[in-house]
């Protein structure tokens, strides 16, 4: 297949997997196209106008014409200079490579990431926290993550695929989309009793059995083995952590468990505080399942061989 083309069928699966449901996203783009209109012929001219049309900023081609036949692809999830050095010493070695795939983003995705962090709040009112509460309270943590995102050097990566002529694309929150909703069905669906019962479930999917024998399995964080488990929201989409306040509002809300990827430690003291419990799935082995769900999809109907590096294992559900 093209670029374009598995780049397009990984945007759309992210928003058909989109925890907000594919008519909110599409929503979403109706009244950002309006708002482009309405900008004036200056403002216009710097406008992102991929941003119309996909709704994840953190996900981008980041090298690449589009029209590049892709056959044989290496995938990470982290994918920096160091990586673009292995895919080139790979096809020196005869082994031909089209294409490299980061789960995290580079260039100019990364520099937006923050961008993305907007969906959690419409995330969150899904979960009985007021809209206005849950845009309050992520404003300030989004503009945080902006200004940490400000000095970074985000195109080294980029610049050295560049340099090498190797087509580069970054599948963030379509992966991470893909992730928490393939788990909040599990759980809604299973309602596991107490806590033990939450990672024996997790431990059951084959990419955290995987980081088990890593030492970087689920994990509890906050709570113990016979505590309930209670509502259960997965919090793994939306680009980084949220606010930090956030938890009193989902305490208030009725949610009693966190399956989460990570948690900073200011956020463990915040959740602890309001006495919520808290599973780490882990994050590696939670971008696997992510990364492995939007492959099934994109690669439905088409051979691609890939070739696995940076933390990222193929395994297939088809």
């Amino acid at each position: 297949m093209q670029l374009s083309e598995l780049y397009k069928k990984a945007i759309t699966t992210g928003m058909e997997n989109d925890p907000r449901g594919k008519d909110f996203v599409l929503n979403e783009l109706e009244r950002r196209k309006k708002d482009y209109e309405n900008l004036s012929v200056r403002e216009k001219e710097p406008f992102d106008m991929e941003t119309l049309e996909n709704p994840y900023s953190d996900s981008r081609i980041l090298h690449g014409r589009g029209d590049e036949e892709i056959k044989t692809v290496l995938i990470g999830i982290d994918m920096d200079v160091g990586e673009v050095l292995l895919a080139e010493t790979l096809k020196n070695k005869n082994i031909p490579l089209d294409l490299i795939v980061s789960h995290h983003p580079g260039g100019r995705a990364y520099a937006s990431l923050y961008s993305v962090m907007y969906m959690q709040a419409d995330i969150l009112c899904r979960f009985g926290v007021p809209i206005n509460i849950a845009e309050g309270l992520m404003e300030s943590r989004i503009k945080e993550v902006e200004r940490r995102l400000m000095p970074v050097n985000h195109t080294r990566s980029v610049d050295a695929a560049r340099l090498l002529n190797i087509p580069f694309v970054c599948l963030h929150t379509p992966a991470d989309n893909m992730v928490a909703t393939f788990l909040q069905k599990q759980f809604d669906e299973k309602k596991p009793y107490t806590i033990d019962d939450v990672i024996q479930l997790l431990r059951d999917i084959p990419e955290y059995k995987e980081a088990e024998k890593n030492n970087a399995g689920p994990k509890i964080l906050l709570g113990a083995k016979n505590r309930k488990a209670g509502k259960i929201f997965v919090d793994m989409t939306g680009g980084t952590e949220g606010s930090k306040e956030i938890f009193q509002s989902l305490s208030l809300s009725g949610v009693n468990t966190i399956v989460a990827m990570h948690l900073s430690d200011d956020h463990r003291k915040e959740a602890e505080k309001n006495h919520i419990n808290v599973v780490i799935a882990g994050h590696i082995a939670s971008d696997n399942i992510g990364l492995n769900l939007l492959l099934d999809r994109i690669t439905k109907d088409e051979t691609l061989k890939i070739f696995e590096c940076s933390g990222f294992r193929r395994i297939r559900r088809d």
